[in-house]
């Protein structure tokens, strides 16, 4: 089970079932590139424009912000190591201190923006919700307290990945180097890595989608009966304002979704190496395996994208940046 889950974790499977390897080198290379490039353009730039306008000093800016510095470890650490993976196989491409101290970043800071994402991502359906469904009272997320919500995401995302720190050892084999986990060395059995990741996917991934779900059913529900179809508002100002809440809410709620679809099949794909090890050498496994770590990368692109199509205030600032 460690080989296997070594071989997942180095996001690297076997060729067999590729019938033209080095097709599918250029066609992940091309991938990669511009996810790499798009994913550095729209996150910076999500990032300058919150931070030049002050009408996008909002919370929910401010969350979509965090998103979006988080996205960017993506193509500066993942990115890079998984094209020389493509490339560089079985074999880690640098020794000594320095390669020691990568095999264990690399890791650890590809499962800190997740972390970050599904925390931030709870934080704004929380502010949708006191915002659309307690108008009156003051907001649950304030500009004052945002920063600190932001940095309990970060540190929370850091606590949760260190295991990684500890787990994961740069070998050296006969045949080259190798960036491996040694779970069981350094924690010993009576924690192993399947009870870990269980318990991490339920804290981070299905408690964080139940709450999202609840939140959001509940705030599209308060905005469908703030106003019967086809019935003439008296207050124009209140109706641009529901309206603005509505547009705010499809932007949010395409970014839950896009978060879901890119992370959801990888969760899926350690489930599998746990609970149904007898597949993994499949074909079907191999292609669903590759898959996985596509959309994961994809991720960080998507973002950005969502929020300058979504937002026409994202849109403006972006052209306000250009120019």
């Amino acid at each position: 089970m460690s080989e296997n889950v070594n071989t997942t974790l180095n996001g690297s499977q076997p060729s067999g079932c590729f019938n033209n390897p080095t097709a599918e080198k250029i066609g992940k290379t091309v991938f990669y590139g511009l996810i790499l490039l798009v994913s550095l353009a729209g996150n910076t730039s999500i990032g300058i424009i919150v931070y030049k306008a002050k009408t996008m000093r909002k919370p929910i800016n401010f969350l979509i912000a965090n998103m979006a510095m988080s996205d960017l470890l993506y193509p500066i650490v993942l990115i890079p190591w998984s094209i020389q993976g493509l490339y560089i196989k079985d074999s880690w491409p640098i020794g000594g201190p320095l390669g020691q101290v990568l095999c264990k970043l690399v890791f650890f800071l590809t499962h800190v923006p997740g972390v970050v994402s599904v925390q931030s991502l709870v934080l704004i359906a929380v502010d949708r919700f006191g915002a659309v469904v307690f108008p009156l009272r003051s907001p649950f997320i304030s500009s004052r307290l945002c920063p600190f919500f932001i940095l309990t995401t970060w540190i929370l995302a850091l606590a949760v990945g260190s295991p990684y720190l500890f787990a994961m050892k740069l070998v050296e084999y006969p045949r080259g180097l190798e960036c491996g986990m040694r779970w069981d060395e350094v924690f010993g059995e009576t924690f192993p890595f399947k009870k870990y990741f269980v318990g991490f996917s339920v804290i981070f991934t299905v408690v964080p989608y139940v709450l999202i779900a609840i939140f959001y059913i509940i705030i599209f529900s308060k905005l469908k009966s703030q106003k019967i179809p086809g019935e003439q508002s008296t207050n124009t100002e209140a109706e641009q304002r529901r309206q603005r809440e509505r547009n705010v809410l499809k932007m949010a709620a395409a970014i839950v979704l896009g978060f879901a679809i890119c992370w959801f099949p990888l969760i899926i794909m350690y489930l599998l190496v746990f609970f149904a090890s007898d597949i993994l050498i499949s074909c079907g496994f191999q292609y669903f395996s590759s898959f996985a770590f596509l959309m994961v990368s994809a991720n960080c692109a998507i973002n950005p994208c969502i929020c300058f199509i979504f937002s026409s205030n994202y849109r403006q600032g972006l052209k306000t940046l250009v120019r």
